[in-house]
């Protein structure tokens, strides 16, 4: 459970510079907010699962959520306080940020006190460029069935288990077939998918920081590194040897 969260009404715009394994207690906001780890790696937990996003993605916090922050890797937070939704999304997500979006979001953050015209400029092209980031299906919801629970809990200790849904099951106490009904209807994923999603999860970390690739490949579950660079590549559309 979450603690008892803090009341910003105002979401800031600010940059934050946090160490690694630092964070920002639960709190909410009136406003939306978008995050932006320009380093490092930025996790953000809610009731409702785990988002995380390394320099290639932000992401979403819609107002009134409940939400806390976590860096790994020594990171660079740039926060984006929003009265408006551009993007029309009430619930969390990751949105990918390209190159432009990656500098409107540094240039805005870097003096919040600044009321210039150039930087209202500024502000309404990070709105236009938020409107066309498309979102990325990198999240981990929470379970709330207890035995899709149980082997959540099972692989999030070690995600290199490579055990099938048959045999997590009779540990969990569950039929293979519920356990896979039970991954579409909570999570709207496979098993495989959410199996893929819990071990990037749990890659962006280790990378964030400064495990080898080598060693992240074999612990998070890969066969090779070859098929984790795969596979990273297609989720975050750079090997990891460029991402960190």
């Amino acid at each position: 459970m979450m603690s008892i969260p803090r009341h910003a009404p105002i979401a800031p715009t600010a940059l934050r510079r946090l160490a690694s394994g630092a964070g920002i207690d639960a709190h909410r906001h009136d406003d939306h907010q978008i995050a932006y780890a320009a380093s490092g790696v930025l996790a953000v937990t809610t009731d409702r699962g785990h988002w995380i996003a390394p320099a290639t993605r932000a992401i979403w916090v819609p107002a009134g959520t409940v939400h806390e922050h976590r860096a790994y890797g020594p990171t660079n937070l740039h926060l984006v306080g929003l009265s408006d939704n551009p993007i029309g999304l009430d619930a969390p997500a990751v949105l990918a940020v390209g190159p432009l979006l990656r500098e409107l979001i540094i240039a805005y953050t870097a003096d919040p006190s600044d009321t210039s015209e150039a930087r209202q400029r500024i502000r309404g092209v990070l709105l236009d460029q938020l409107e066309r980031s498309p979102q990325q299906p990198i999240r981990l919801p929470v379970a709330t069935d207890s035995r899709l629970a149980a082997v959540c809990e099972i692989l999030s200790a070690d995600p290199a288990d490579g055990r099938g849904l048959a045999e997590l099951g009779r540990a969990a106490g569950a039929a293979e077939r519920t356990l896979s009904r039970l991954f579409r209807q909570e999570f709207a994923m496979t098993f495989p998918q959410w199996r893929t999603q819990l071990r990037l999860h749990h890659a962006l970390i280790q990378l964030a920081e400064g495990e080898p690739v080598t060693t992240v490949a074999y612990r998070c579950g890969w066969s090779s590194p070859s098929a984790f660079i795969d596979v990273f590549r297609r989720t975050f559309g750079q090997t990891p040897g460029k991402q960190f």
